[in-house]
């Protein structure tokens, strides 16, 4: 058995674009359940918005989203989490920086870091805060 997280991001009537940004950026798989399609219209603020979505890259990435339903609070918190994006190839993390950056709030510009050959983070159209690095073993000192 494995066992894997996947991060669920919470949206108030934007999960819809929130998810189509996030396939365009790692490609794959991208489904989109509506109240209106779950029979649940009448929780939404409006029935067209997302009851579940996913998008799965080509290389394991998978994302989860929803419109928080119309009678139910929402507040994104400020950095109430991060998604961190790591690789071993900063060739890839380079060009998946350069997707997620469209429209984004620049942090920390891509460089090399005390535990990464390459570490970035940005906040994204969305107020969704990457955390982008290279993986490298980790050597106590």
């Amino acid at each position: 058995m494995s066992i894997r997280t996947v991060t669920h991001l919470n949206f108030r009537g934007n999960a819809r674009a929130a998810l189509a940004f996030y396939h365009n950026v790692f490609k794959g798989q991208q489904t989109l359940v509506t109240y209106a399609q779950a029979g649940r219209a009448h929780e939404a603020a409006d029935p067209e918005h997302i009851i579940w979505g996913q998008v799965t890259g080509d290389d394991g990435i998978a994302l989860m989203a929803y419109d928080v339903p119309a009678g139910l609070d929402w507040n994104p918190g400020q950095q109430a989490f991060f998604v961190s994006l790591r690789g071993d190839d900063a060739d890839v993390i380079r060009a998946l920086w350069k997707e997620l950056a469209d429209g984004a709030d620049i942090l920390h510009v891509p460089a090399p870091s005390q535990w990464s050959p390459l570490y970035g983070m940005l906040r994204d159209r969305f107020g969704v805060t990457w955390v982008v690095d290279v993986m490298v073993p980790y050597s106590p000192t």
